[in-house]
């Protein structure tokens, strides 16, 4: 017996509660194996998937990849489903990743201590929002970021914007454990960088290849003893008295440097937007918006500020005139690990060093996110791709990201600043089109069609979001300022000749109109 995909969302109760995972797909049709019983379980087959998935069921690995979870198998309820996207996001950025943010402000951008940390403050509330909007519709559709973008991009254009989050998840889990192996290499010199990328990889995958739950119950604990570390880097350097206040100057090199530097911040906060609603999926759909969205903000703004200031404060110690600067060698030594272990190993000694190896593991909790949601990012591909097993996809983006870390380990710096600007860039495009569609054309969550998720003839044709989308582009090329290229108009924002980063913010304007415009355009002659 066959299924569509309508058909699969309106028989859930006739079709037993692994309906997606046990359902094989042929021709774009769910089709149940020879000899099944509706309405029961029933085996995968005989094929090498229908092996490895048998296999994966035994050792507990999540099966599931971007079907709809139906509401018979959304386990996550009460205060422990916010509690456990709360701490999610408060794992994945108490991390030496978000703290090495904060050292670029003066390194990179100039910038004194206040006016890093007043950039810091408001660029992560501005990247922040639509992080928490999309965690709401996990619980309301049940679906993944990817597949809900198929709302507003269409069943074409959404493969567009799944190749920049895959390019972005790869990124980030390269720039991660770049830094982890950082901290382990300033610990010891005779551990090259490679190794600890690989350490950092290995350990990712083993707790994103089992899936939703596993991840979970990881990010629920680790963010601990990350904070408790924090801690006593805070308390040591602030007991040090090293702590140097850089003024801030005026002018216009002074905004070209704190737009330029919020990009930065930017980036790194709305990063984890396009795949958000990825983790509050198994929440059941009458959870209340309101308390996702603010146990998912508290989630994320207390590490993202508490670490990036801090960033901000032990950098400045490199400014230190006293003919021997520890911070400043450290730093050119082994990058943020070396400046960390300044602080750390020369006043805790070996205590110090088990702290830098703790803070290198933390980085696994940032990277989880990023190697379980690629998994799912991929699937959204083609039809052939989600036939693939989610965990053999976590394995493939896992390689991926090794091969660019370990190239990269000995430019990071340029890496994690033209990476963290590329982030910004896009997400701020799909973020702004998305919202515009939301709120302009469909009115609120009860202008979606769920069920029709996977058909494409019902869903827009995404015209009219691809057009938004190179509008954007157009917008993010004038505003943007790189060593390789600076937009006419980040020109006139800060001081010749790199100016200032406006690209994210004209790229949301510029796709946000041209979005306005296409989009009745395509409704009026496609009729969806």
């Amino acid at each position: 017996m066959a299924y569509n995909a309508y058909d699969v969302e309106k028989n859930q109760g006739y079709i037993d509660s692994g309906a997606y995972g046990n359902l094989e797909k042929r021709h774009g049709s769910y089709v149940e194996p020879d000899g099944a019983v509706p309405g029961e379980s029933f085996e995968y087959g005989t094929g090498m998937r229908a092996k490895l998935m048998r296999m994966a069921g035994k050792l507990g690995v999540e099966q599931r990849g971007i079907e709809r979870v139906p509401e018979n198998e959304r386990t996550d309820k009460g205060i422990m489903a916010l509690l456990n996207v709360s701490t999610m996001w408060l794992s994945a950025n108490m991390v030496v990743s978000s703290f090495a943010l904060g050292l670029l402000a003066k390194n990179v951008f100039y910038l004194g201590v206040a006016d890093a940390m007043l950039v810091i403050l408001f660029f992560n509330l501005i990247g922040l929002f639509p992080v928490c909007f999309f965690s709401c519709f996990g619980p309301v559709f049940g679906l993944r970021q990817m597949v809900l973008s198929r709302f507003w991009y269409g069943w074409w254009g959404v493969k567009l914007i799944a190749i920049f989050n895959v390019l972005a998840c790869i990124g980030w889990s390269a720039v991660n454990s770049i830094v982890a192996a950082e901290l382990l290499h300033a610990v010891n010199t005779d551990v090259p960088g490679y190794a600890g990328i690989l350490i950092v990889a290995f350990c990712t995958f083993f707790v994103t290849v089992f899936g939703y739950k596993v991840v979970h119950a990881y990010e629920f604990w680790s963010w601990i003893p990350s904070f408790i570390i924090f801690l006593i880097v805070l308390g040591i350097f602030a007991h040090s008295g090293d702590f140097v206040a850089i003024p801030w100057e005026t002018g216009t090199a002074e905004m070209g440097s704190v737009l330029s530097f919020g990009s930065v911040i930017f980036g790194f906060a709305i990063g984890w937007s396009s795949y958000a609603a990825d983790y509050t999926v198994y929440q059941p759909s009458n959870q209340s918006k309101v308390k996702v969205f603010g146990w998912t903000f508290l989630g994320l703004i207390f590490p993202l500020l508490f670490t990036q200031m801090l960033g901000v404060a032990v950098m400045s110690a490199t400014a230190l005139n006293d003919g021997n600067n520890r911070y400043q060698d450290g730093y050119d030594e082994s990058g943020t690990g070396g400046l960390l272990g300044a602080v750390l190993i020369y006043h805790a000694g070996t205590f110090g060093k088990f702290c830098l190896v703790m803070l290198a593991l933390s980085t696994i909790a940032n990277n989880c996110p990023n190697i379980y949601s690629v998994a799912l990012t991929v699937q959204v591909l083609a039809r052939w791709v989600q036939y693939v097993p989610r965990f053999l996809w976590t394995a493939v983006a896992t390689g991926a990201y090794i091969a660019i870390a370990i190239p990269g380990y000995s430019h990071f710096e340029a890496v994690l600043e033209n990476f963290m600007n590329f982030i910004g860039y896009w997400l701020a495009i799909y973020c702004s089109i998305g919202l515009t569609d939301h709120v302009v054309f469909k009115r609120g969550f009860g202008g979606y069609r769920p069920e029709l998720y996977d058909v494409p003839s019902e869903l827009p044709l995404g015209i009219a979001a691809v057009f938004a989308f190179c509008c954007g582009v157009v917008g993010m090329v004038a505003g943007m300022s790189q060593v390789w290229w600076v937009g006419w108009i980040a020109l006139h924002a800060g001081e010749a000749p790199f100016g200032g980063d406006v690209g994210w913010e004209l790229g949301a304007a510029f796709s946000s109109v041209g979005y306005l415009i296409a989009r009745p355009i395509e409704m009026k002659v496609f009729g969806r």
